[in-house]
Formats: C-alpha cells, structure tokens, sequence
C-alpha cells in the first residue's frame, strides 16, 4: 500500500423527513431535471433506511447513471461507461429523468409508487415524441449499465469486525454497538473492499498512523474531548452553538448535507447546463463514496479506540497526562466502528475538495437545514466552514479525536483530488 503523508444512524422516521425535505427543498428542486432527481434520490435511500455509507453509493450510481445518460446524448465528456448510444436528437431531460428513475426504482421497490409519480410529473413537462421516448430509453439503457456494473461491488453481505483483547489503543465495541453470535462488534469491516468508483483502489490511500499514546500530541487531543465532548459538559465547555452542529451532524448524512449544498450553490450561480450539473453531480457523489471505502480500510488497518474507551482507560495508555475517568460518557452515541480517521470527516473532505475545484471555495450563499433538527439552520459561505463545523461535531460530540478529524481531512482532499482529476473530463481537454 502507498502511505499517505502528513502531520502526525428509522424507517417510519425517514418517510416523514422526507415529505419534510421535499417541502423545504421546493425551491431548489425545480432548477432542472439533474437537480429535481438528485433531491429525490437522496431523499429515496435515507427514507429506506440506508446507512451514510450505502446513501453515498447509492447516490453515486444514480448520478452516474444520468451522467452517462445525459453525455451520450450531448457528448460534453469522456465517458464513465462508453458503452451507450443514443439515437440523434434524443431529450437529455428525459434521459436523465429515467435514468434516476430506473436505478432508484430497481434498488428501492418499496418506494415504487412515490417514484413513479415523481417520474410522471417531470416527463409531463417534456412535450410527448421521439426526442421524449429516445431520451427515455438512453437513460433506461446507462442506468441498467450502471446497475450491471456495481452488481457484486462488495457492498453486500454485510461483514463485521469482532474485536480483539482489550489492548489499549486497540478498538473495542461502545454500549450501542449491535451483537452478533453474542459479542459486541465493528461494523461494516466489509466496505474497505467495496469497489471504488473513481480512484484506482482504496489501498492507495493509507494515512500515516494516530499519535502515539504516549505522546503530547495524543495527550493534548485526550483532553480536548474529554472536556468539551463529555455529556455532562456545561455551556462554558460546549457553548450551544458547537452543540447545534453536533446535533445537525449527527442527524445528517455527508450525501445529504454535500448534495444539498451543491443543489444550491447551482441554482443560485444559474447558468450550469444539465450536462455541467450531471457531471458535478457524478463527481461529487463519486467522491463521497470513494470517501467512504478509504477511511474503512483506515480504520480497519489501524483499529484506533473510540474517545470512550481511551477515557474510561486512561490510567493503561502510559501518559501520565491522561487521567481516566470511569464514567465518562460522550454526548452522542459513537458509532460501531474504529475511530481513526472520521468517516464524517473523510466523506466530506472529499465532497468539499470536489466542490472547490467545481464551485470555487467561497462566496457562496449556502442554507443548511434538516427536519430531523428543525430548529436548527445553518450558514456558510464556503465549503471550509462545513467541513470545520463537521470537525467541531464530531470532537464536541464526544465520537473523535482532533486527530482523527484532521486525518480524515486529509484523507477527503486526496480522494476528492484524485475523483476530479481522473474521471469526467471535458472530451477536448488536454491532459
């Protein structure tokens, strides 16, 4: 493996967050039939239940899929497949409305009835003919393309992770972490063998190692989330504005939160075509999911301790700055799985490094919101004040250390860089 070098979340819930979205996203989902179905795609698979890491490459697919769909037909770019023809003249807003259809409805039958609705109600706008059934059946052909393509991507079945004797700085399984066969244990252990779907393969992105345990270093970030990410920490450690980006975070998705951003930072600028927003669009979900199947085999590789853990074991790590303290909770649920580097962190850093090269970093008029935290709305004006708040979340939330934010910052910008430099370019580009 090449090293990487640098400084050393149910389904009843999700129907309704989705009416919610839909209702709060109206204005920005009429912009144009990449950005309509980008909105119900990720809406479809959180309504379904699926984890971050399953929305990603869901998401992926389906922007994929249109992409292709929509290129076939305008020949903007180099193709991701290059296997699909579509008749001259062929409507690449029917295409793109099919292929998002036809993908979310194979993956996601139970939505069946909501998604042919939608279907209808964006065809209805296209006027009936040829150009209309073309367009239609280039966008069924390169989303089952795409289909056939991720059929046995490693995705599934699902594997886990049993952890080892407890050794400090070793993994071990938090309260909330399911059982299987009757012990505690990491999950998804299986997605850093997912197919990536544009870097050339995840082990081409390993990180340097955490600090060491007995190092300042580690000692210094041990104490940051020992105080400002504990349940019990008062408004002085965590003032309520780092407590709303934790609860915002932890209620949303890299897929939601970076697909909505860009839904808006497109419309606002207004002058991308279809064939410019399907491709940012495929870029950008190809980077989050790529994101996704790096910081897994990260994780996976180093087996890092969650904060709760070290904290409760602190008095076995050989730093004597590092008081352990037995009943320390954090102020959110850790997830199941090794703590270094932040799946958050890393699948938004590549979203974000995408977004930069697409959108530019700043100037941006971007409104964030949930209806899952409804009284919380945030605001940026580039993609780097995401991604510093998603850093805070995770360390004011008691899940992370600083460290593993700032590794899976790290992490995010190689994966983004390498997605946008290597996929999708213009069919004329010199390279």
């Amino acid at each position: 493996m090449k090293r990487m070098h640098g400084d050393a979340t149910k389904r009843t819930f999700g129907v309704c967050m989705l009416m919610a979205t839909l209702l709060f996203g109206a204005a920005v989902a009429k912009a144009d039939a990449v950005l309509d179905w980008n909105l119900i795609a990720v809406n479809t698979a959180i309504t379904n239940g699926q984890s971050p890491y399953a929305q990603a490459r869901y998401a992926a697919i389906v922007q994929l899929a249109v992409f292709e769909a929509v290129n076939t037909i305008t020949g903007d770019y180099r193709p991701y497949l290059g296997s699909i023809v579509a008749p001259h003249g062929a409507s690449p807003d029917a295409a793109a409305i099919q292929a998002a259809y036809r993908v979310l409805s194979t993956y996601f039958p139970a939505s069946a009835s909501t998604l042919d609705t939608a279907r209808a109600n964006s065809l209805a706008s296209i006027p009936d003919g040829q150009a209309k059934n073309d367009g239609i059946a280039t966008g069924d052909a390169a989303a089952l393309a795409m289909i056939a393509l991720r059929a046995n991507d490693g995705s599934s079945p699902a594997q886990f992770k049993i952890p080892g004797p407890a050794v400090p700085g070793d993994y071990q399984a938090t309260p909330s972490c399911p059982i299987v066969n009757g012990i505690k244990v990491g999950t998804f252990f299986h997605w850093q063998y997912v197919t990536p779907f544009g870097i050339p393969s995840a082990g081409e992105f390993l990180l340097d190692p955490p600090p060491a345990l007995d190092s300042n270093q580690y000692a210094k970030t041990y104490n940051e989330v020992k105080t400002v990410g504990s349940f019990s920490a008062n408004s002085m450690e965590r003032p309520q504005d780092r407590a709303n980006v934790v609860l915002y975070y932890a209620a949303s998705t890299p897929a939601q939160v970076f697909n909505q951003a860009a839904r808006e930072v497109s419309a606002q600028e207004g002058w991308h075509s279809l064939s410019e927003n399907a491709r940012a669009f495929a870029l950008i979900n190809m980077a989050l999911s790529d994101g996704a199947v790096t910081t897994f085999l990260n994780k996976y590789h180093y087996n890092f301790w969650r904060p709760e853990t070290a904290i409760h074991g602190g008095d076995t790590d050989d730093n004597r700055k590092t008081d352990a303290d037995p009943n320390w909770v954090p102020f959110i649920p850790a997830p199941c799985f090794p703590s270094y580097p932040s799946a958050h962190g890393t699948l938004s850093g590549a979203g974000a490094e995408v977004m930069r090269r697409l959108y530019g970093e700043a100037g941006h008029a971007i409104t964030l919101s949930n209806p899952a935290v409804p009284t919380i709305v945030l605001h940026y004006g580039s993609f780097k004040q995401i991604t510093d708040d998603i850093s805070d979340a995770r360390v004011y939330g008691g899940i992370h250390f600083r460290t593993d934010q700032d590794a899976g910052a790290r992490l995010g910008r190689a994966v983004g860089t390498t997605v946008y430099q290597n996929n999708l370019r213009r069919m004329h580009e010199d390279y």
